[in-house]
């Protein structure tokens, strides 16, 4: 029998989604908020306005749904240091990678470049698990405490949010 009725919070896998978006998101809005001053070309600092302005209200609509989270609310741990931020930034730039490699690999033809995308796919993923073990280490990445990990996600996205461009 189908349920029609709307659910009370959001499925597992899809929390899991959205907070790969408002991670990653997050992160690309603070770095270009903080490069947008040092852009000097017209056209491309409208660009960057365009960029700020869309991914800021792409993270604001999505942190709508984090009250549908299945979780219960936590007090906020709010953090203001930037390792935490700057170790996000590489561990997405290597999960980026890891699926960039991955797609190339089914495109290469040539075995000679399978041989060494497959091999600098290796590393990729290798350095990867090394930024989350250091991640998860220092409590930066609560990959196993879903309230902490959404919190953390709501935090990092309000200072994205307010971060002055």
């Amino acid at each position: 029998m189908e349920n029609n009725s709307a659910p009370e919070h959001l499925a597992w896998h899809e929390t899991l989604d959205m907070h790969e978006l408002v991670a990653s998101q997050s992160i690309g809005l603070m770095k270009i908020k903080k490069t947008y001053p040092d852009i000097t070309d017209p056209e491309l600092k409208q660009l960057y306005k365009e960029a700020i302005n869309g991914l800021s209200n792409n993270v604001a609509e999505l942190l709508e749904f984090y009250p549908l989270a299945p979780r219960s609310p936590e007090e906020d741990d709010f953090r203001n240091e930037q390792i935490p931020f700057h170790a996000g930034d590489l561990l997405a730039l290597f999960k980026s990678g890891v699926r960039n490699y991955s797609i190339a690999i089914t495109e290469t033809a040539t075995p000679s470049l399978r041989a060494v995308l497959k091999k600098q796919l290796i590393q990729g993923i290798d350095t990867h698990a090394k930024i989350f073990t250091y991640m998860y280490k220092n409590g930066f990445y609560p990959a196993y405490n879903l309230e902490r990990l959404l919190q953390n996600d709501v935090n990092l996205a309000s200072k994205a949010l307010n971060e002055p461009f």
